[in-house]
């Protein structure tokens, strides 16, 4: 029987046509009564999408397999799609059995036996949207995590003093652990400076590990990477390597827990220490852990550096002040003691040949006395933390200014308008300058007179400082002598201004001038 040409079929193989083509696809099709919100016709695929069989699937109420969260988006839909129009929109549908999946719905208005129908056409995009999810949460995770690691990097390196518990507290922001040690490496041993876990295992700081040779040494740092050992109780070499090395500690750090990982802390090719993290768990740590604990690791091994560089700065500080106090005590209360000595000891001869003389020999004995006081009681001021900053600045340079009256035998007139109050580190700096001052004045000057004023005006305070000695040209200050350089660093670093003035045969007047900053006070 020959066929018709296609534009020749009749309706009946049109409809066919249609049939074949709705049954096969792939993609689920489900024709919906506009009217009564229920199926009329569904394709194999739509039908094994949800998990029915077509008899149970025909006739559904479109609440019984689109999720409550979706229904109202298909009211819109069926209400609002205009014949040849294309809604689509993202739902979530329902299995029989309850559980939810996304679908992709492109949905249209057709008519369908004699009446308004919607087709859906829905694709499962379960797989896609999970995948998406699950890239969203690491993405998440990974700028969490280097946001987290930046905070700890400025944390540890703000850090000048040693804070081992703080590496620790840390390294828990990234990785949850059982309990977690950091060792430092001294000799042929390891010594734990800090522990984080229960009271008991933190009570027992420090504790040592022995190594047993080189060997032992180069296989606990894995050549500078993390080691995972998966359970310590197993017969992995890793595990049986561990229990040995811990030896009398292990009952302490490996009682109740499985998971271990040691972390080396290092800085280049030197080996300082490490970390040594557990947890309960069997193979908990993976090789992501390892990265973050590696990274803080790192971090810390700078932060050990620094606090030893601190330390050895602080300890270089210390011997440099006590050799500048054992310089001002040679210098000062030293000379001022030999000379009153040698008074003391022509003083009774003296007094037997020429009374009036040995007067005289006796005003220099008590000036050197005195002065050798004043200098003792300057050095015990700033032998003591606090007595710059809490005794008067007015009764600090009067105790310079009779230090170098009685050092050098000339008047020196300190004048305080008033008391002055300065922020601590503000009446140091007043302090220092006005001292390195009068010491220049003692070397160089040869002055017979020294007038030391302080004031304060508002918010302004001025020491004025002048002696009528030799002087000298401020343009050509002889190399090597940096008082007058080590005096305007430490005004600059106050925020005051330092002036000198001086020329050959006029003296000198050295003006320190400090404004308070309105902005530094506000809270």
């Amino acid at each position: 029987m020959k066929k018709n040409p296609p534009s020749q079929l009749s309706v009946e193989d049109k409809e066919q046509q249609y049939r074949i083509i709705f049954e096969a696809a792939s993609d689920g099709m489900i024709i919906s009564d506009i009217g009564t919100g229920r199926i009329v016709d569904a394709n194999p695929a739509a039908i094994a999408m949800h998990g029915y069989t077509r008899d149970e699937f025909i006739g559904l109420h479109y609440t019984v397999y689109v999720h409550p969260d979706s229904q109202r988006l298909f009211t819109e839909a069926a209400n609002e799609i205009q014949p040849g129009g294309v809604f689509d929109v993202p739902a979530v549908h329902l299995h029989k059995d309850g559980s939810s999946f996304y679908v992709d719905a492109r949905r249209t208005a057709i008519p369908f036996q004699f009446r308004p129908c919607v087709l859906s056409i829905v694709r499962d995009v379960s797989e896609r949207i999970s995948a998406e999810r699950l890239l969203h949460q690491r993405v998440e995770l990974h700028t969490r995590e280097q946001a987290t690691l930046l905070e700890i990097s400025q944390t540890l390196a703000s850090a000048l003093e040693l804070k081992p518990g703080l590496i620790l507290d840390q390294l828990r922001v990234l990785i949850e652990y059982t309990h977690a040690e950091l060792f430092v490496l001294e000799g042929a041993a390891m010594v734990a400076l800090a522990v984080r876990g229960s009271q008991q295992l933190e009570e027992t700081v420090p504790f040592r590990i022995r190594l047993e040779g080189p060997e032992t040494l180069m296989r606990l740092f894995n050549q500078h990477q993390p080691d995972r050992i998966a359970d310590v109780w197993s017969s992995d070499p890793s595990a049986q390597f561990l229990r040995s090395l811990l030896d009398d500690q292990a009952d302490l750090l490996l009682t109740g827990v499985h998971a271990w990982m040691w972390v080396p802390v290092a800085v280049k090719n030197r080996v300082i220490g490490s970390v040594g993290v557990a947890h309960v768990e069997r193979d908990y740590f993976t090789a992501h852990h390892a990265d973050l604990a590696l990274t803080v690791a790192n971090q810390a091994a700078i932060t050990l550096i620094n606090a030893e560089l601190y330390e050895h700065a602080q300890a270089l500080a210390a011997m440099q002040e006590r050799q500048r106090l054992a310089q001002n005590l040679h210098d000062a209360v030293n000379q001022s003691l030999f000379s009153a000595g040698l008074i003391a000891d022509v003083l009774p001869r003296l007094w037997d040949r020429d009374q009036a003389e040995a007067r005289k020999s006796l005003i220099d004995l008590r000036r050197l006395t005195r002065a050798a006081q004043a200098e003792m009681r300057a050095l015990l001021a700033e032998l003591r933390p606090s007595a710059l900053t809490d005794t008067d600045l007015g009764d600090l340079l009067t105790l310079l200014g009779n230090a170098l009256s009685g050092r050098i035998n000339i008047p020196v007139k300190v004048t305080v308008a008033k008391e002055v109050i300065l922020p601590a580190e503000v009446q140091v700096a007043f302090y220092r300058v006005c001292q390195e001052a009068l010491n220049n004045v003692a070397k160089h000057s040869k002055a017979s007179r020294v007038d030391v004023n302080l004031k304060q005006e508002g918010t302004s305070v001025e020491l004025h400082i002048h002696d009528n000695g030799k002087g000298f040209d401020s343009e050509q200050v002889a190399p090597g002598h940096y008082g007058l350089s080590m005096m305007r660093e430490r005004a600059e670093a106050v925020g005051a201004v330092l002036t000198v003035t001086s020329q050959p045969g006029h003296g000198t007047e050295l003006v320190m001038h400090w404004t308070k900053d309105p902005q530094k006070e506000a809270p």
